[in-house]
């Protein structure tokens, strides 16, 4: 381990030496790069050097221990006890610091979510999913951006996109895409039957324009008047876009605002998002055994958590974890549900790497 410390200080001091270099300041997209490296490699290395001395006190400790006596010798033995159990809680962070990073971890991301089996009852849902999200990003410390949606009858959403951007807004919000079902009493229910729901969430890794360039010339972009619930005109203008990407038939839909030009440039966001997801997606099933897109079909038997609101359960049955919590959940309270993912993820990955 500590010879992969070294290692990776030899590479952080050339790194840092490089971020000097005018050439590079000049070239911003090398730049960004490096300077991601560079803290990436920063907090290894910190992590790395904290092992190392605990090491090198541990062997202090250890002479100490051998060449004292009696009250001096127990001193010593404590000592010993106590940078062990600092070792290993240090050996550990640095193996998870050592593992390769979801290339997305960077990222912002771009939430979609739809109402799916459940009729006026799964578009509430999808509402109560939207504020949940919505105030979990406050809880984070995350901007949040409305980009669009599309109320239905009752106020709830049968569709409704958002940006999300801070620090590990991906490395969190990845976990949330899925089938999420909901088991409750709807509003619609006039004899107290509970029933069961279900809405999408689809969450992108938002591409930078760099990344994903698309031709003006492969676009077919629709304007049209925007319209709320029962198809009531919210709009006196030709102000929603709809851009269909020709090359591989991705369509996006804007309407949020009223101005052309900001529907078009949050629809191009969208766009490149999902051209970029599709391109991951598609090497990731030449790497391995190709694997189902987030939302499945929007069927129940699909879900990835439940919200039971007679018992007050969420359910993630990703990871079996069970909490009884969910008037705070679904006010943003979703740490307990986030960190259990993290953990878990980190706990495989671990176990999987056999070469730390």
């Amino acid at each position: 381990m500590l010879e992969r410390l070294e290692s990776l200080e030899r590479e952080f001091h050339d790194v840092e030496a490089r971020l000097g270099d005018p050439q590079l300041i000049a070239d911003q997209t090398r730049f960004q790069a490096e300077a991601r490296r560079h803290k990436e490699l920063d907090a290894i290395v910190t992590i790395g050097r904290s092992l190392r001395s605990a090491t090198e006190d541990h062997e202090a400790a250890q002479e100490m221990f051998n060449e004292s006596e009696g009250d001096d010798r127990e001193i010593w033995r404590e000592e010993m006890t106590q940078l062990e159990v600092t070792i290993e809680e240090t050996t550990a962070q640095f193996k998870l610091a050592l593992l390769p990073k979801d290339p997305n971890d960077d990222r912002n991301a771009i939430v979609e979510i739809r109402g799916a089996e459940g009729g006026e009852e799964a578009n509430l849902f999808a509402r109560d999913l939207f504020d949940m999200f919505k105030s979990f990003a406050g809880r984070m410390g995350w901007k949040f951006e409305m980009m669009d949606g599309t109320e239905s009858d009752m106020g709830g959403y049968t569709t409704v996109t958002f940006s999300l951007s801070g620090d590990g807004v991906w490395s969190r919000m990845k976990f949330e895409a899925g089938v999420h079902r909901v088991q409750r009493v709807p509003k619609t229910e006039s004899q107290g039957r509970i029933h069961t729901s279900s809405a999408t969430v689809a969450v992108l890794p938002e591409a930078e324009e760099v990344e994903v360039h698309i031709d003006e010339n492969d676009l077919q972009i629709d304007v049209y008047r925007a319209s709320g619930p029962g198809g009531q005109s919210v709009n006196t203008t030709d102000s929603a876009v709809r851009i269909t990407h020709k090359p591989t038939g991705v369509v996006v839909a804007m309407q949020d605002e009223k101005s052309q030009l900001q529907n078009k440039a949050k629809a191009l966001r969208v766009l490149r998002s999902r051209i970029l997801q599709a391109e991951q997606d598609r090497q990731a099933a030449e790497a391995s055994e190709q694997r189902k897109s987030q939302t499945g079909g929007g069927g129940r038997s699909e879900k990835i958590r439940t919200y039971n609101f007679k018992e007050n359960r969420v359910s993630d049955h990703r990871i079996n974890l069970t909490v009884h919590n969910l008037d705070k959940v679904l006010a943003g309270e979703l740490d307990s549900v986030s960190d259990a993912l993290v953990t878990d993820e980190q706990q495989r990955r671990l176990a999987g790497d056999d070469d730390l």
